[in-house]
């Protein structure tokens, strides 16, 4: 359990606000050696926060994963603090109160009249502008963002936000107490949703659209995510469990302190949600159904087989191409263009597409074949895990069937979507991708610090900036041209640092 990694820079640290998350910074602030002092305004809740986070201390005790001469020196470093006067002797304060601008800036006016100059005021702010809350301070160069997520101990990532006056020294001190309390700290400007929450906004909005467009629904969504893409929970799952009166919230914040970026437009659907009352898990019912805490989800049903027919590959990148004959071969069903001799394909043949960013009519019609025959595939992650299928609006069913059993002749899941730029995983993957480029191009936050605190923070299965890499970034940037040639909405511009990036061969991570 020990997860100091450095000396303090620290010595004695306070803590306003004795809720998850100031008492998860006194945990790991404890045992980095630290003596921590805890206010809170609500009678007993300083000592419910120190027993709440004994209990913790004593049951890895129980578990010999900690000692109990470790454990009692933790808990004598954990104090209480009846006043804010009695956190005068504190070189560092860190601020977990309600999330309103003023009643932060209260208190650290009050907390200056009680601390030395030399002291240090941080704020665990999610949302609001460190420069904000800082610009009421008589010092403001000695205030700065220290952004934890929750749960502390678990999640290993504390972002230092400097606000524009905040003192460098300032800055370096406190990065260095995150590291000594055992977690990797993200250097961040002070921009809305800082770094993480930042680049969160791509994953949960783009799959709100494409809900929004009815070309799949929520379930179908998630388990594409979470199979081809191996995120550890779909967007819906994830809506869910936060709860829409925080997630939305957040979706809006960051939209209006962009002055309306297409890139972090929120949905329709949310708010119509939050209205009914359908917030997620807290309320037994989002956007699934909750019995005893558990999800109620439909379950998969696989296509039933059908009799062989011709297929013809309309794919036209060669890795494609030879993904999709080794899947037809290994099914054993009969195929015409194997070695490119059918130009077209004959009447009774299933013509497969496999384009990027690209819906399949447009597809179909600029190869000059029939739609009503054509299914479309997404061969982003390869066909491993789950393979999902579009159709055109012109699709036969008895094509649509034969891709399906086709695509499930070896018990791999298949996904049914109706037509779309750019499928699910590409459109959402693009969307992260371009939205961690753009914080690149910004200056939030240095390259490889994005993806690392990305991959702490959101659990994704890479950084942004890798997962371009891992995708490959041309394609990532054709995806987007192709969708936002075909709907010409904004939010799907290119970053510069993609373009420029993927037109020169250059890794997303390069400087």
């Amino acid at each position: 359990m020990p997860n100091a990694t450095a000396t303090p820079p620290f010595k004695t640290l306070g803590i306003v606000g004795t809720g998850a998350m100031g008492r998860g910074i006194a945990q790991i602030a404890a045992q980095a050696g630290l003596t921590v002092l805890l206010h809170d305004l609500r009678e007993g809740a300083v000592t419910e926060a120190r027993e709440f986070v004994g209990g913790i201390w004593q049951r890895a005790v129980d578990k010999q994963r900690l000692s109990e001469a470790e454990a009692e020196r933790y808990r004598a470093n954990l104090k209480e603090a009846a006043t804010l006067g009695e956190l005068a002797g504190c070189d560092i304060v860190v601020e977990a109160i309600v999330e309103k601008l003023e009643a932060k800036q209260a208190l650290f006016q009050q907390l200056e009249e009680i601390l030395d100059d030399q002291a240090v005021l941080a704020t665990n702010t999610s949302s609001l502008s460190v420069t904000a809350i800082a610009s009421s301070c008589r010092l403001p160069q000695r205030v700065i963002g220290f952004h934890f997520f929750n749960p502390v101990p678990l999640m290993k990532i504390v972002e230092v936000i400097p606000g524009l006056r905040t003192a460098s020294d300032v800055a370096d001190r406190v990065e260095a107490l995150g590291q000594a309390m055992g977690h990797f700290t993200a250097r961040t400007t002070d921009t809305p949703g800082f770094l993480v929450n930042h680049a969160g906004r791509a994953f949960g909005t783009e799959a709100l659209r494409i809900l929004g467009e009815r070309v799949t629904d929520h379930v179908t969504i998630d388990r594409i995510l979470v199979d081809q893409g191996g995120f550890r929970m779909g967007p819906f799952a994830l809506l869910d469990l936060t709860g829409l009166d925080v997630s939305h919230a957040v979706m809006e914040s960051i939209y209006h302190q962009y002055y309306e970026e297409p890139r972090f437009r929120p949905s329709p659907l949310t708010r119509q949600r939050l209205t009914a009352g359908l917030l997620g898990r807290k309320t037994g019912e989002g956007f699934y159904r909750y019995v005893e805490g558990k999800p109620q989800v439909p379950d998969e049903t696989p296509p039933p087989p059908v009799e062989p027919r011709p297929v013809w590959i309309g794919a036209e990148d060669d890795e494609a191409r030879r993904q999709l004959i080794g899947l037809v071969t290994a099914a054993g069903w009969p195929l015409e263009n194997a070695e490119e001799s059918h130009e077209t394909p004959t009447p009774d043949a299933l013509c497969l597409l496999a384009p990027l960013g690209e819906d399949a009519t447009s597809c179909a019609l600029r190869l000059g074949l029939p739609a009503e025959r054509c299914v479309a595939v997404d061969l982003l992650a390869g066909l491993e895990r789950r393979r999902s299928l579009m159709l055109t609006p012109a699709t036969r069913a008895a094509y649509r069937d034969a891709a399906a059993a086709l695509f499930a002749h070896d018990g791999t899941p298949v996904s049914l979507l109706d037509d779309s730029t750019g499928f699910v995983l590409q459109r959402v993957v693009a969307c992260i991708v371009n939205v961690g480029c753009e914080i690149a191009q910004q200056g939030v936050a240095a390259p490889q610090t994005v993806d690392r605190a990305v991959e702490l923070g959101l659990g994704y299965p890479h950084g942004p900036l890798a997962m371009g890499d891992h995708y490959g970034s041309r394609r990532i940037l054709t995806i987007l041209d192709n969708m936002l040639a075909a709907t010409g909405d904004p939010r799907y511009r290119a970053s510069p640092w993609l373009r420029r990036r993927a037109t020169l061969d250059m890794p997303l991570t390069a400087v």
